[in-house]
């Protein structure tokens, strides 16, 4: 599977200024949505199925597809961690982060042959398709990155019909005029929003839900932001998983340093679920392994380790950098919202929510044997739906184990 490009994107020049409509238009001048087989349930849990990447850093219009198992590979520099920084950027302002937060450097995010327009404007856009009970759902964003960094324009579609748009009418003013669905007495509804935020994001706050379209607009609105509040940044770093941690009440973090306390809990949790862990454990890592335990030492920390089954108990001290990756992905991919460092939605019930792994450089340190046992283990928790895995890779034989697996997709970016 390749990247497909979008038509009709233009030349290289400054992405603002942007003009979205403020009135809703024709299905026709709408892209088209997905059309489910006959008979296809639409999915329980809202998740991300396409990232668009129509001119950020690298990257001009891209379209990459983002199933329950998803692998971008390519060479060093062939935008992967760009698209997964992307991703995670969509995710962190469905959250509600302010763009200045989002984007530190948002010089960076233009594409770099960008020319700026003749009030010295540039900036970048990106989007994602959302998928759930409501059908599919795309965003669009355009964001000013100089010379002052602002939400230009913003589309929120379903089904066809154009629920949200924003558009920048006064660059005088911190806001962008906003127009969404009604089909009530008037078609739309328009009011101010804030040009540091994500509309969408703000559409639960803004509209009432009393006429049809309204609630249209809200369930679309929703589903999109619990598909992004979904999303989990996962990249273990060995150097900080070895020492003993302080025992708090925390969720595992993205570079997995409070590895040792996260184990503590869930060994005690779930029994079934831990035996799995160990299994996986096992399978991936030298010599064998009984159990995966974690102890309090004297001085309130707490540390894990590997017992061998002969009495001998191996701190995660002494593994290598590729068998704690290995065992910290294992956990990640065998827990939930409750147990990560990720936003849980509290108006969804737990049985619908659903989380979303981004893993940057996930065959790093680890061998093939490792990355296999990873992606069958992500294939096989994956299957009740409630898990789903974007990862990168860029070892020519890590991308032979996925493509070995059953369900899971290559987008190759060298393509």
């Amino acid at each position: 599977m390749t990247a497909s490009p979008v038509p009709s994107v233009p030349p290289v020049p400054s992405v603002p200024p942007v003009s979205f409509p403020s009135t809703p238009r024709p299905r026709t001048e709408t892209a088209p949505d997905p059309v489910a087989p006959a008979g296809a349930a639409r999915p329980d849990r809202p998740g991300l199925t396409e990232l668009r990447l129509s001119a950020f850093a690298g990257h001009r219009g891209a379209v990459l597809p983002l199933g329950p198992l998803t692998f971008l590979a390519g060479r060093s520099g062939s935008g992967k961690s760009t698209a997964l920084r992307a991703v995670e950027a969509l995710a962190r302002l469905g959250g509600g982060a302010a763009l200045r937060e989002v984007f530190p450097e948002p010089a960076a995010c233009v594409p770099e042959r960008a020319r700026p327009d003749a009030q010295r404007r540039r900036g970048f856009r990106i989007g994602c398709t959302a998928d759930g009970p409501e059908g599919p759902v795309r965003l669009d964003v355009a964001v000013q990155a100089e010379p002052d960094l602002r939400v230009v324009g913003e589309r929120l579609t379903g089904g066809g019909r154009i629920l949200l748009e924003t558009a920048l009418r006064d660059p005088g003013r911190p806001v962008v005029q906003a127009a969404w669905h009604t089909a009530g007495s008037s078609p739309v509804t328009r009011g101010p929003l804030p040009d540091d935020l994500l509309g969408t994001a703000l559409l639960p706050l803004r509209v009432a839900g009393r006429t049809d379209g309204q609630r249209r607009v809200l369930a679309a609105a929703e589903q999109m932001v619990v598909a992004l509040r979904s999303v989990f940044p996962c990249d273990p770093r060995p150097g900080t998983m070895r020492a003993p941690v302080p025992l708090r009440a925390g969720r595992l973090l993205r570079g997995c340093d409070n590895l040792a306390e996260v184990l503590l809990r869930t060994r005690t949790e779930c029994a079934r679920r831990h035996a799995r862990l160990v299994e996986a454990v096992h399978a991936g890592c030298a010599g064998r392994v009984a159990d995966v335990s974690a102890e309090v030492l004297g001085d309130g920390t707490v540390r894990a380790l590997l017992d061998r089954g002969d009495g001998t108990r191996t701190p995660l001290a002494l593994l290598g950098d590729g068998e704690l990756r290995y065992l910290a992905l294992a956990l990640v991919l065998m827990t939930g919202p409750g147990v990560l460092e990720v936003d849980p939605v509290g108006e969804v019930p737990a049985a619908l929510q659903g989380l979303t792994v981004l893993a940057d450089g996930f065959d790093r340190a680890l061998d093939a044997r490792q990355t296999g046992e990873l992606v069958r283990l992500a294939a096989r928790v994956g299957e009740r739906g409630h898990i789903r895995l974007v990862g990168a890779v860029s070892d020519v034989a890590a991308a032979a184990e996925v493509r070995g697996v059953q369900g899971a997709a290559v987008v190759d970016l060298d393509g």
